[in-house]
């Protein structure tokens, strides 16, 4: 899935309205597991002008960032966080390692050759799902839109909730985050 339906699923199922530090770790928790890709491509492309499809065709599939991917999208690791803030009752802990141990279980069962490590440390087997968000050749053509619609809905449910404008704002980001590169890739080609 893309990030920002990561963040909205997980906004949508943890945030607390009445509790903005629960709110912030909950889409903070979303946000986890991709951050380690977002800051190895940025400095890639950007500190070391290393190009884009290199970063995304070669360096995104390198041991060494695999390496880091599979401690962030730890299966095990989340439970154990989760495990942990249950036991001590802490609500903001619940709802960060709880939208952390969602996006990597839709992760899960939505990437196929982009598949990570998600049972690491006590495997290094990677699942490929026959289905993934993005792939044509994997049914990206049906993911997509279901996770655009999904997005949307979660939005929708969040506006509902919170009656702040900063929220609802960040929100409404979020979705536009989702849907626009959804809706170019549609009307340019």
């Amino acid at each position: 899935m893309n990030t920002p339906a990561h963040l909205l699923f997980g906004a949508a199922l943890f945030a607390r309205p009445s509790h903005p530090g629960t709110t912030v770790a909950a889409v903070l928790g979303a946000l986890v597991p991709d951050l380690s890709l977002y800051l190895m491509a940025t400095a890639s492309i950007w500190l070391m002008g290393i190009p884009a499809e290199r970063v995304f065709r070669e360096l995104y599939f390198s041991t060494e960032w695999q390496a880091v991917f599979a401690v962030d999208n730890s299966i095990p690791l989340w439970g154990i966080v989760l495990a942990f803030a249950l036991w001590r009752g802490r609500t903001a802990v619940i709802a960060f390692a709880a939208a952390g141990l969602l996006h990597v279980t839709c992760d899960l069962v939505l990437h196929n050759e982009d598949a990570r490590r998600h049972f690491w440390p006590v495997s290094d087997w990677m699942f490929r799902s026959p289905v993934s968000y993005w792939d044509p050749r994997h049914h990206g053509q049906i993911v997509a839109p279901v996770e655009m619609a999904l997005a949307i809905l979660c939005t929708a449910w969040l506006w509902r909730r919170f009656s702040g404008w900063r929220a609802r704002a960040f929100f409404a980001a979020l979705l536009a985050l989702e849907l626009t590169p959804h809706l170019m890739f549609h009307y340019l080609l």
